[in-house]
């Protein structure tokens, strides 16, 4: 098999490993999205990471990009014309500290990782993001950033090696049953309503209003069209939004992923877009909605549910989820490094 990258969309970069038939190139459109999905299922697969891409995953993703241009701001590493990696940068300004993120993540087939493969796509990102923060003012602090969870040991090593440290954690956890779900009402004065489609513009509404003193906010990141988009916004009927008259001050945005867990023989749900508004706080809405929401699942017929969460959050959502049976699965780190 010859190598099918071509003048135009061929990338030479210095230092990269002297592999017979290592080539880097830049996107190529939707025919990639297959390729990225063959890549991110070899990754997650080898990681131990319980996680199903899709191709329509993928196109809501790439249809709404945030301060991203795939055709400059991804890489694919090819063998012999074959895709066996890919990576992609992109960034933010956080409104509450005014710091500037530039991120580069990506994926790596298991056969081909620890060859230096890694090592050039991230320093290639690197050179990419200084490009762009060229353009952002001089004062501005500025970061690379990255993150992997516990089971991403090379990924893990590369970012350490490279000189990023931990700044903070996140962790996926589980309740194991859906069995014993507490009793927990809503404050006097809210009422949960069936989901119609014109709700939906106050619902992503209220969820960006609540997390914008949650760590690492930014107003650049997920616009309305990208939450009408996103596969796991398609099952309203699992949600359970609490109203105060004609205002949505919580929500937990529930979801099912049958082909993870057709995949991994499981029956879980996800209790996920957990936010109340600020004034609504310590007064037992999330956990109400949350106990709601997992009985919800149960009638589904699954059998556990899961979520992710800042380890750190202010607010007490970690200690939140452990009262209501929920224990950490899967660890996971985000590395920051400072921007020379």
């Amino acid at each position: 098999m010859t190598s099918n990258v071509t003048q135009s969309d061929a990338i030479a970069i210095a230092g990269a490993p002297e592999i017979p038939g290592l080539t880097f190139r830049h996107f190529r459109g939707e025919s990639d999205f297959p390729k990225m999905v063959a890549v991110i299922d070899a990754s997650s697969k080898a990681d131990t990471i319980e996680r199903v891409a899709s191709v329509e995953e993928v196109t809501a993703t790439y249809a709404h990009l945030t301060n991203c241009d795939p055709a400059t701001d991804m890489i694919f590493a090819e063998i012999d014309g074959e895709v066996i990696g890919y990576t992609r940068v992109t960034h933010w300004q956080e409104d509450a500290t005014k710091i500037r993120i530039y991120l580069s993540f990506g994926f790596l087939k298991p056969q081909w990782r620890h060859k230096g493969i890694g090592t050039t796509m991230l320093k290639h990102n690197q050179q990419r993001l200084r490009e762009i923060a060229a353009k952002h003012p001089d004062e501005d602090e500025k970061f690379f950033q990255g993150w992997t969870t516990e089971s991403e040991v090379g990924a893990t090593q590369l970012l350490l090696k490279d000189g990023y440290k931990p700044i903070t954690y996140g962790a996926m956890m589980v309740r194991p049953d859906l069995e014993n779900i507490p009793d927990a009402p809503l404050p006097a004065g809210l009422e949960v309503r069936p989901v119609e489609e014109s709700h939906y513009r106050e619902i992503w509404e209220a969820e960006h209003e609540a997390f914008r003193d949650h760590y690492g906010y930014s107003s650049e990141v997920g616009t309305f069209e990208e939450f009408l988009a996103d596969p796991d916004n398609r099952n309203p009927e699992l949600w359970k939004i609490a109203w105060d008259r004609d205002r949505v001050v919580g929500q937990v945005r529930s979801f099912i992923n049958a082909e993870e867990n057709a995949e991994f023989n499981q029956k879980r749900g996800w209790t996920e877009s957990i936010s109340v508004r600020r004034e609504w706080r310590r007064k037992g809405v999330a956990r109400a909605l949350l106990c709601m929401s997992l009985q919800v699942l149960k009638d589904q017929g699954m059998t556990d549910a899961a979520l992710g969460v800042h380890t750190e959050n202010p607010n007490g959502a970690f200690q939140l989820y452990q009262s209501v049976g929920f224990r950490v699965h899967r660890m996971s780190t985000e590395y920051r490094k400072p921007m020379e």
